[in-house]
């Protein structure tokens, strides 16, 4: 069996041991091992890849082809770029780690670990598929659980946070897919068979008009799930009911789907109308970047402010893909590995703080350093490097994101809004000192509880399952930086 198609088998064999698994302990086994697998057959699809690429140009390795419905010419068609390996690992890691964070999920506990599985298996299908059709097929299955994950496991208004992330990310489906069937039926255009094979697309001339009309279907229906202004709303209320692990695959993975789905699709097989629309979309981009971060401020529930500044963050994803500079690309997939980890970190964080004070309100929480240290202590530290600063993660993706854009086309409308999205930093910055110096460093306050336990084993590995690699990406970030950039070469030849 090769490589890849391990990241569906093993998913599915995790899911059907849970299935029959019997007992709290025994769904916290299972998961916690499929989980276990998954992250080492990740790390060896990183060496394998590594070794691959040393004798092997193609723009994928490990491909395999195999027919679905021929009829429509549809293909389980695979493969992974450098690109694809690290958003594979990336999931992996939050993955695991979620597991670990929902170690005492009691509740359904065996439907709980299916469902976040199952997204999982979505997510890695996504970041695999080089098939248009079957990418959307398993676009869909990451997207599905969300529901139940928030209406039955969640807390507050959870069905209509649930309902109102469905109904957003359906109606994007349906966008979405109107813009793939687009482009299939100009895959011919050359003279050719109607295809839905994404290399064999971007070789295809399609017609300007056809690039125009469908690059907004295809951009927005990838953008709206990483949470594009003004189609955002539905991400700080699904964050806020959402349990904890569910917020950290949420944040940390899903909404990953939607900066890939823009560089893998509607970057790659319609650059004309990439060039077209960019002017557009870049500014609803960076009024993104400015407002989560303006929203964050206001908020006092430690899951919004999360919520917003992701909002800000994934928005500058999108602002730095949208310049067409290989530059600031490269930082947008560095930053989406950088916030998908630090985000995760930041909502279970939040978790663990919230299963002890029994509130998320800031100004109900302080002096939590003295008596939860570890916690206080990884807390500030994921709140240093979520403000971009030196030695972190954040900082290597956000120095790539503003170096480009800067520089693209030494153009005075992409510099202008460079500014304003760097200024965001600031408004960061401020809400995160806030944070820090209100419930760490503040006067004891614990919402009348007084008695808080200490992290336990598992809270532990998972928040440092999170941590290390934030820290080992803004130590040493130029064998990433390398692995991407290889990868990014055909992909804006096509744009520029």
């Amino acid at each position: 069996m090769d490589i890849l198609t391990l990241f569906i088998i093993v998913p599915i064999i995790t899911i059907i041991a849970l299935v029959f698994s019997k007992g709290l302990e025994r769904s916290r086994l299972v998961s916690m091992i499929g989980s276990i697998i998954q992250l080492g057959m990740a790390i060896n699809l990183m060496f394998a890849y590594f070794k691959e690429r040393a004798v092997n140009t193609d723009i994928m390795v490990f491909t395999k082809d195999l027919v679905w419905f021929k009829s429509f010419n549809i293909h389980y068609n695979i493969g992974v770029d450098g690109i694809s390996v690290a958003l594979i690992l990336l999931t992996a890691i939050v993955v695991l780690a979620g597991v670990f964070i929902s170690w005492k999920t009691s509740e359904l506990p065996k439907e709980f670990f299916i469902s976040l599985i199952v997204l999982s298996l979505g997510v890695y299908g996504v970041f695999i598929s080089i098939d248009l059709f079957t990418l959307f097929v398993f676009f869909e299955i990451a997207v599905i659980p969300m529901y139940l994950l928030i209406g039955i496991w969640g807390s507050g208004p959870r069905e209509y946070s649930a309902m109102k992330l469905t109904l957003m990310l359906m109606g994007a489906s349906a966008v979405l897919l109107v813009g793939i069937l687009g482009i299939y039926f100009n895959s011919n255009a050359d003279g050719g068979a109607l295809t839905f094979n994404i290399l064999d697309i971007a070789q295809v001339h399609i017609p300007l008009a056809a690039q125009k009309l469908f690059f907004p279907f295809v951009f927005i229906g990838f953008a709206v799930i990483s949470a594009l202004f003004p189609f955002h709303t539905w991400s700080p209320d699904g964050h806020a009911s959402a349990p904890t692990a569910v917020s950290m695959l949420h944040a940390g993975v899903l909404m990953k789907l939607g900066g890939y789905g823009v560089f893998r699709v509607a970057m790659f097989l319609l650059p004309a109308g990439a060039l077209h629309w960019s002017w557009f979309f870049i500014i609803l981009a960076a009024i993104g970047v400015v407002y989560g971060a303006f929203s964050a401020i206001r908020q006092t529930d430690l899951k919004y402010i999360n919520a917003y500044a992701s909002v800000s963050h994934l928005g500058l994803v999108l602002f730095a893909l949208l310049t067409l500079n290989k530059i600031a690309w490269n930082g947008a997939i560095i930053q989406s590995l950088s916030h998908g980890l630090l985000t995760a970190l930041f909502f279970a964080l939040i978790g663990m703080i919230y299963g002890r004070t029994h509130t998320r309100d800031i100004t109900k929480l302080g002096g939590m350093m003295k008596i939860l240290p570890f916690i206080g202590a990884i807390y500030v530290i994921t709140g240093l490097a979520y403000l971009g600063l030196p030695g972190f993660s954040g900082f290597v993706a956000e120095m790539n994101i503003f170096v480009g854009a800067f520089q693209q086309n030494a153009d005075t409308f992409n510099r202008v809004l460079t500014i304003l999205v760097v200024s965001s930093i600031v408004v960061t910055s401020v809400y995160i000192l806030r944070l820090v110096g209100k419930i760490m460093m503040g006067p004891l306050e614990t919402n009348g509880v007084t008695d808080l336990p200490r992290a336990t084993w598992y809270e532990k590995t998972g928040i440092l399952l999170l941590m290390l690699p934030v820290i080992g990406i803004g130590v040493a970030p130029f064998w990433l930086s390398d692995m991407i950039m290889k990868s990014l070469e055909p992909f804006i030849q096509g744009v520029l």
